[in-house]
């Protein structure tokens, strides 16, 4: 397996993945992806784009949801499936989950999206543009990316 990494990800970010995937023994190169993050050069079909935890998702698809959406569209049109894994952790291990998640923000702001109207979203865009949603902890990152690009058939 040999895993390309999308050059715009962030450095840290990559940096950290990179060093789990050493672990694991995958090769790995960085290169702009036409979507996603992270992507198994024997199945371009199929692309993992990382969220570092569910307020990023929570950005994407409020305050950037034209840009999200385009994405997924353009994946869509491509024929490229799209799993995201978010690194979110803290009890939070498959989309059903988010439903009881608590956003930190709501103290700040009481009008910021709660995690029941977050998964209602999160499942319309599943439905709607065949993106998966799964989840980990940071220390997994890694290990899931891999498993989720070998899962290809």
């Amino acid at each position: 397996m040999q895993i390309q990494i999308d050059s715009r990800e962030h450095k840290e970010e990559r940096e950290r993945i990179e060093k789990q995937l050493d672990s694991l023994g995958v090769q790995h190169f960085v290169s702009k992806l036409y979507v996603g993050d992270y992507c198994n050069l024997d199945n371009p079909r199929h692309v993992v784009d990382r969220k570092k935890d569910l307020g990023e998702i929570c950005g994407n698809v409020c305050q950037q949801h034209e840009r999200f959406r385009a994405e997924l569209i353009r994946a869509q049109e491509a024929g490229i499936h799209i799993t995201i894994l978010c690194e979110h952790g803290n009890g939070i291990k498959q989309l059903e989950d988010v439903y009881f998640w608590d956003n930190p923000r709501r103290k700040a702001s009481p009008k910021a999206m709660q995690g029941w109207r977050l998964f209602e979203v999160l499942s319309t865009m599943s439905e709607k543009y065949g993106v998966d949603f799964q989840f980990c902890t940071k220390r997994q990152t890694g290990r899931r990316i891999m498993e989720i690009l070998s899962n290809d058939g």
